[in-house]
């Protein structure tokens, strides 16, 4: 195909960056239209109705094919019906994600008294409230998995002092709307940007708790092997921990039948240390990702596949 004349360039480049106001306006209003749609209704009808158009429409996306590309070079053994299966059911775990979205601050309601009477059981409770009483900073990964906001919310509904790196959307005004839905149960949110370095190192050595996703690709990254295949990670969480010496520990979101969530926390993972006794930042990064792994093979159509998680 021909490239366009460098004068009708020019004129698109300059007729984009006219109506990108108008663009932000618009999604944002959908989103904050959306978002007060979906608090209309009770939560299992808002996310199995969310669920069913995601599963219906979804796999007809072109990110689609990025997803039965990735489930094919993990799972060699299974026939393009089983793939299409597995597609159709990340969808629809997309689509009840954002149902419960609009419903976050909702969605908590486990009682230590009767733990699995509510729609949240918690696995590790007791690792919690020893993180919280015992005054030292920690780091905690998760992925895109099941519904992983509920990570960022346990901690504070635990009373565990910190808070979750995350990166906003670029839309500026649905990233305030976002910020402001988060912040009633996430505090402590930290914005991925110039300044995160810093200030997640101050949250640390005062103490406090870190949380962070580290299953998407990282330009730059040092390489791991996740399903038998290099990819590039966020070191991050590595480094964060060599540099404080201070415990890592895995957390994950599971979603069971009838819009209901358990929230796991294991216990600390031992990581790979050198010849002077510090986090190794690759062997690290391996580790952790191996249990992520783990977490995705029993899960697998939870995880976020759509991804490019492989390049």
């Amino acid at each position: 195909m021909a490239r366009l004349p460098l004068p009708v360039r020019k004129a698109i480049h300059r007729l984009k960056l006219a109506l990108a106001p108008a663009v932000e306006v618009l999604v944002a209003g959908y989103v904050r239209f959306s978002v007060w749609w979906l608090r209309l209704w009770p939560l299992w009808l808002s996310a199995g109705g969310m669920a069913f158009w995601a599963k219906l429409l979804g796999p007809f996306f072109a990110v689609s094919k990025v997803a039965r590309r990735n489930l094919a070079a993990a799972y060699p053994e299974k026939s393009p019906a089983e793939i299409n299966t597995l597609v159709r059911g990340i969808w629809a775990n997309m689509g009840r994600l954002a149902a419960e979205f609009a419903q976050q601050d909702r969605l908590w309601d486990y009682d230590p008294a009767h733990p699995n009477a509510g729609r949240i059981e918690v696995k590790g409770a007791e690792i919690f409230q020893r993180l919280r009483d015992d005054g030292r900073p920690a780091l905690f990964f998760t992925a895109h998995t099941g519904n992983w906001e509920l990570c960022a919310i346990a901690g504070a509904k635990f009373d565990v002092p910190g808070g979750v790196l995350y990166r906003a959307p670029n839309n500026k005004r649905a990233a305030e709307l976002i910020e402001e839905m988060r912040s009633g149960t996430m505090p402590g949110l930290v914005r991925a940007g110039r300044d995160a370095g810093r200030q997640m190192a101050r949250m640390l050595a005062e103490g406090q708790h870190l949380g962070m996703l580290i299953d998407q690709y990282w330009t730059g990254g040092p390489p791991v092997m996740f399903f038998g295949r290099p990819c590039a990670t966020n070191p991050t969480l590595a480094r964060l921990a060599r540099q404080f010496d201070c415990p890592v520990h895995g957390m994950r979101v599971i979603r069971l039948p009838g819009a209901r969530f358990r929230v796991e926390i294991t216990e600390e993972i031992t990581l790979p240390r050198d010849g002077e006794g510090k986090i190794e930042v690759v062997g690290a990064m391996q580790a952790v990702t191996s249990v992520i792994e783990g977490w995705v093979r029993e899960y697998p159509e939870q995880w976020l596949w759509l991804h490019r998680r492989w390049r």
